[in-house]
């Protein structure tokens, strides 16, 4: 549930930051820098009080990433990691084990007069491929 909260609350604020940052003008963006006015100097100079969106952004900004902190903390605290063998091995003997329990015998008698059911016959197991032509050797 908590997990669910914080990626919503982590996609709201991805498109706010967004739209924030295409909101705000870049530095120099005055048509005055393109012609050298005074107004260019501002680019590599001080720039002033920061505006309300800047500020907004940078609230946002560091939001953004706290929230990405505990999303990835959240999420290495959930499960533990399992190698593909291990679940490999699993998926082989749950499989195995469920399909035992379907061919095996039935275990009840049969009521009177009745023929005891047959069981199943058993599985064979996959065999390669034999019709695959043999690669040739390749001469030096």
């Amino acid at each position: 549930m908590l997990q669910t909260l914080l990626l919503v609350l982590h996609i709201v604020i991805a498109i706010a930051l967004i739209a924030l940052i295409l909101l705000q003008q870049g530095r120099g963006a005055t048509a005055g820098a393109a012609f050298g006015s005074g107004a260019s100097g501002t680019v590599f100079g001080a720039r002033g009080s920061a505006t309300f969106l800047s500020r907004t952004t940078s609230i946002l900004a560091t939001v953004f990433f706290a929230n990405c902190l505990l999303l990835a903390y959240l999420a290495t605290q959930q499960s533990t990691p399992v190698s593909i063998a291990k679940q490999i091995e699993q998926t082989a003997s749950a499989t195995a084990s469920q399909d035992g329990d379907k061919t095996s015998p039935p275990t009840a008698a049969a009521p009177a007069g009745e023929a005891p059911a047959a069981a199943p016959p058993a599985s064979t197991p996959a065999q390669p491929a034999t019709d695959v032509p043999p690669i040739p050797a390749s001469k030096p």
